[in-house]
């Protein structure tokens, strides 16, 4: 079966550095939508966009391409979810202007938002009502991460999302609705500003590989701070689309038995910490350590690199 993966980042700056890896376009989104399938719109957090802004953006991007859009922060950060059925129904009619291009609607809720069952179930039944596509919440309390909260989640048809760095101990695997999947790596260790090392831009795409192929992935680079999120998701998505066999063997690799289960953040601090060490090796002077590939548990070519 084919593998779904939809890579890309949180907004469509692209760094100079990176500039010539992207085709021609009448905008940076136009050029940014010749490398990537997805993006997602951050700015909708901190400020309304008039439909025919939205409008715009779907315009100017291939018809296979689609956007996530962040709530506003005045729904999720001020109000908490509550009292927000006016706000709710504006900005579903304003971001419904991408028309078929909307792929995802993003939920990110504030750290100290602890789940209320009846609170979160009242705000998601009116989410319901207005927007029946696909919808994202990346819960940031410990409670959240509940078998309740997540039956809750999966109810409403909602994917909650698989983070790095997590916030709790379930915080980097995919809950809730099981029809998709939708990951956010916001940088590791230093949140928005560290990039992915190369060893895990690979951890990933094995890791993504295990998912079960019926169900499309989204996966948004966020560590946008030092420029990192385009070179990451090039990386991340030039494996994922690498060959008909790339999920081949993954479920075993990634820890995924029948993948049914599984985070992303120990892969990834693995794949770095190894990755840190074939630096070091790389950089000692010959002979001064003895440090075979197979103890380090490196590729034979790493500290090479």
């Amino acid at each position: 079966m084919k593998q779904t993966f939809r890579i890309g980042c949180a907004g469509w700056a692209i760094p100079a550095a990176q500039r010539q890896d992207f085709g021609e376009g009448d905008s940076v989104l136009a050029r940014y939508a010749t490398r990537f399938d997805a993006v997602e719109i951050n700015s909708s957090f901190y400020r309304t966009h008039a439909p025919a802004v939205y409008a715009r953006w779907a315009a100017s991007v291939p018809a296979t391409f689609r956007f996530a859009v962040k709530l506003p922060r005045t729904m999720t950060h001020d109000a908490r979810l509550v009292g927000v059925s006016t706000l709710l129904s504006a900005f579903v009619d304003q971001s419904s202007a991408l028309g078929g291009k909307l792929g995802a609607l993003l939920v990110q809720l504030p750290p100290s938002l602890i789940w209320h069952k009846a609170q979160a179930g009242t705000f998601f039944r009116m989410l319901r009502r207005r927007h029946a596509g696909r919808v994202a919440c990346e819960p940031r309390h410990g409670s959240w991460f509940t078998a309740d909260a997540s039956s809750m989640l999966a109810h409403y048809g909602i994917a909650r999302v698989a983070a790095d760095p997590p916030v709790a101990a379930q915080g980097d695997a995919p809950g809730g609705s099981t029809d998709w999947q939708y990951w956010r790596l916001h940088g590791s260790p230093r949140m928005y500003y560290s990039g992915y090392a190369e060893e895990a831009l690979r951890a990933l795409q094995r890791h993504l590989a295990a998912w079960p192929a019926s169900a499309e992935r989204w996966c948004i680079f966020d560590n946008t701070a030092h420029g990192q999120a385009v070179p990451n998701a090039c990386g991340c998505g030039t494996r994922c689309r690498d060959g008909p066999g790339a999920a081949r063997g993954a479920r075993r690799e990634a820890g995924l038995p029948g993948g049914s289960s599984g985070r992303i953040g120990s892969c990834l601090r693995r794949a770095s910490a190894l990755d840190a060490i074939a630096g070091r090796v790389a950089e000692t002077p010959a002979g001064a350590i003895e440090c075979t590939a197979s103890r380090c548990g490196l590729a034979k070519d790493s500290a090479s690199r």
